[in-house]
């Protein structure tokens, strides 16, 4: 017997948006998720009475006023200013790359002068149709910048030397020549007062839900259980990856709490050092102002993905797009099913893009 209008896969953003949005409507709605938590890789923890983003960070950023009044319906938010700094070997650098940059770089002040060097240096490399990232890259934005704060952040990233990895990943690197360390160029940006689970109950509130419970074990038991389903899960394994695995990049985070008041000075700081295990170290209390004794801090390993692991980043090559195609077809013949979210897509979602996505499947839907 059927007793709920949706089963909704995943109490991640995207399905706590559509869980709300069914619920005004009226309907029933009973949400499931494989982890012990809600809120999914914007879960926030709170340790020594700082909320920890334990699924590395995330700011909300976004240039739509209407996503923007939307979740500030759940949610206070500070006025956080995303300004991420740059360690390679004894140097420190601004990010993203602004005149903050250029004149440490090259002890210069004046933009004239920055963008002359940049552009001596791309026009004596004569790359007319860069072959790979490494090209790509260095048209862009010249040697220096390339060798000391691109090209190892970007191998340790995607494990791969940046020869190897297709151009098309850096469409454009964007130069500032203004010094100016706003690493967005969104108007509304912040941190939610409190962390981010508390949005994400408020989104739930009204619907059921069901934590450690991995849907493929469940369902089995309860075919029935709901009119449509709204599957946020990897499309993949939806299908029993008939048609093969889709590739993703993932991470690994070391976080410990550290008995001082002020481990970096900063929330970001990425290690352009490919030997630096590591991409960047993150310092959670920063994110919102915080004054406690002490402090807690994440590195961040990116790893090759593989199955019993959490998929963060998908691979959206020629390769995985021809086979996520494939996949997709398969969904849009469930007549029950809605894929949505990161995962349901085979895509990088920022989270107002997640929220704006939900939000026109529940349009769609309801």
């Amino acid at each position: 017997m059927k007793c709920y209008d949706y089963l909704i896969v995943g109490a991640g953003l995207f399905g706590a948006v559509f869980a709300h949005e069914a619920t005004k409507a009226g309907k029933k709605c009973l949400v499931i998720d494989k982890r012990n938590h809600i809120a999914g890789n914007i879960y926030s923890e709170n340790i020594e009475g700082i909320n920890v983003h334990k699924y590395g960070a995330h700011i909300f950023h976004t240039s739509n006023q209407n996503i923007w009044n939307y979740v500030n319906q759940f949610a206070e938010f500070n006025n956080y200013i995303n300004s991420p700094v740059a360690i390679y070997k004894d140097e420190l650098y601004n990010l993203p790359f602004n005149m903050n940059t250029f004149s440490k770089m090259w002890n210069i002040k004046k933009p004239q002068e920055a963008q002359e060097i940049i552009a001596k240096q791309k026009s004596g490399l004569n790359i007319e149709e860069p072959q790979n990232l490494e090209e790509q890259a260095l048209s862009l934005v010249g040697t220096d910048i390339y060798q000391k704060l691109i090209k190892g952040y970007t191998e340790k990233q995607w494990g791969r030397d940046c020869t190897e990895l297709p151009a098309f990943i850096i469409q454009r690197l964007p130069l500032r020549f203004t010094y100016d360390n706003n690493y967005f160029n969104d108007r509304y940006q912040g941190i939610p007062i409190g962390g981010y689970t508390a949005i994400v109950e408020k989104m739930l509130d009204g619907s059921e839900v069901l934590l450690d419970t991995d849907y493929f074990e469940w369902i089995k038991k309860h075919k029935d259980i709901a009119d449509r389903t709204v599957y946020t899960g990897m499309i993949d394994a939806y299908f029993g990856y008939k048609l093969g695995h889709l590739e993703y990049r993932s991470v690994r985070f070391e976080t410990e709490i550290l008995n001082e008041e002020n481990y970096q000075g900063n929330a970001v700081v990425n290690y352009t050092d490919r030997d630096v295990p590591y991409t960047r170290i993150i310092e959670h209390k920063h994110f919102e102002f915080g004054n406690q004794s002490k402090t807690v801090i994440s590195r961040e390993y990116s790893s090759e993905w593989k199955p019993g692991i959490e998929p963060y980043y998908p691979i959206n090559d020629e390769k995985n797009s021809k086979l996520y195609n494939a996949y997709k077809k398969l969904a849009d013949a469930e007549d029950r099913v809605i894929f949505g979210g990161r995962l349901g897509n085979y895509k990088y979602y920022d989270m107002d893009k997640v929220i704006e996505a939900a939000l026109e499947c529940a349009g769609k839907e309801l």
